[in-house]
Formats: structure tokens, C-alpha cells, sequence
């Protein structure tokens, strides 16, 4: 079904809007299709009597939902990216996080996964035989690494914040490469052990 919208705003919200949404002014509102059709789905879903919510907060999880499903193109947010997308400070953006990933976690699987694993496709060594790091800028994603690790084996070593920076993470080769090899990222492992 194809459905056109026409919204009225101004320069300043268009502006604003073009910020969040990490585009140009000009393109918003190609930016915004994926966004208004999973509003649509959302009021489709509660008009079929499939979707009702009576709390805000499992309507904001059904939300997120949506979006990771649609414009974010099934790839978990990061808390800011979520606090911009709903005007949360950045403690309530993980909680909501967290939400979506306990409430539906079968549906989200692959995107987990998906983030999961371009977050160790990203992953370098400055030594040879040195651990692997990595820039994990979300909680959920380290929590979620970490409990693939203790799953595993309870003997592997966590993935740990590297001393001294804010965001860089450390994860030895044991436990990079039974990562690797869970997400099916095994030649991602062979070549970084070739490195």
C-alpha cells in the first residue's frame, strides 16, 4: 500500500529535525519515510486490535522496536542515538534499551547479533600477540558481549575498558576468537589472526 503525507514545518524544526536525524535539510524528507512508515505500522497494529498498550513504557518498547526494525536499518542504537529519538536522558535510554532486548529478544536476534558482530569486525591490535580492541560507545552491546563470553565458558576473560580511555575496549584473542566463531564471523577471526 503506498500512502503520501504532507506535514507542514518550520525552517527552525526543519532544521532540527535534520540534525537528529543526521541528514541535510534537503534530504529530510526522504530521511523521514522509513520513520513515518513505521508509525503507520504502529497505528495499523493498534487499529487490527493486535498492538494495545496501556502503559507509556511498553508503548516507547513497541516504538523502538519499529524503528530497529525499519529506519535503523536492524541495527541496535546506541543509548544517545535513543535519547535523541525520544528526548530521554541517557540512563532511561538504556533502560528502554535493555527492554526491547529482554521483551523481544527472538525478533531482535539477528540485529543484536548483526551490531555484535560489526562491532569485532571493527576490532585491531597494536601487537601481534596483544589483545584485540575494539570502540564499543553502548552498554548494551559490551553487557551483551560479555554475557555471549560467560555463556560459553565462564573461564573466558571479559572484554574490558582499556586504562585510561573512554570508550576503548580490550578482549583477548581467546575470547575474540569463540566470539568470532559464535557469530559466525570465523574468517573475520582468521584475518585478524593473520594480522
Amino acid at each position: 500500500m503506498r500512502i503520501e503525507i504532507e506535514i507542514e514545518l518550520t525552517e527552525d524544526d526543519e532544521k532540527e529535525l535534520a540534525q537528529i536525524l543526521r541528514c541535510a535539510p534537503e534530504g529530510l524528507s526522504e530521511r523521514l519515510v522509513p520513520y513515518g512508515a513505521a508509525a503507520v505500522r504502529e497505528y495499523i497494529e493498534m487499529f487490527l486490535g493486535r498492538r494495545f498498550f496501556r502503559r507509556g513504557s511498553d508503548h516507547n518498547e513497541y516504538r523502538l522496536l519499529l524503528l530497529i526494525l525499519g529506519p535503523l536499518g536492524k541495527r541496535m542504537p546506541d543509548e544517545r542515538e535513543v535519547s535523541k529519538l525520544f528526548q530521554t536522558t541517557v540512563t532511561e535510554s538504556r533502560a528502554l534499551i535493555r527492554a526491547v532486548m529482554a521483551k523481544y529478544q527472538y525478533i531482535l536476534r539477528q540485529a543484536v547479533d548483526d551490531s555484535l558482530g560489526a562491532v569485532l569486525k571493527s576490532a585491531s591490535r597494536e601487537e601481534e600477540d596483544g589483545p584485540y580492541s575494539v570502540a564499543i560507545q553502548s552498554k548494551h552491546v559490551l553487557d551483551e558481549l560479555n554475557r555471549l563470553l560467560a555463556e560459553m565458558d565462564g573461564s573466558l576473560p571479559a572484554v574490558r575498558k582499556k586504562t585510561g580511555c573512554v570508550s576503548i575496549y580490550t578482549i583477548a584473542e581467546s575470547s575474540f576468537v569463540r566470539l568470532c566463531r559464535h557469530l559466525g564471523l570465523n574468517e573475520a577471526a582468521e584475518e585478524r589472526k593473520n594480522v
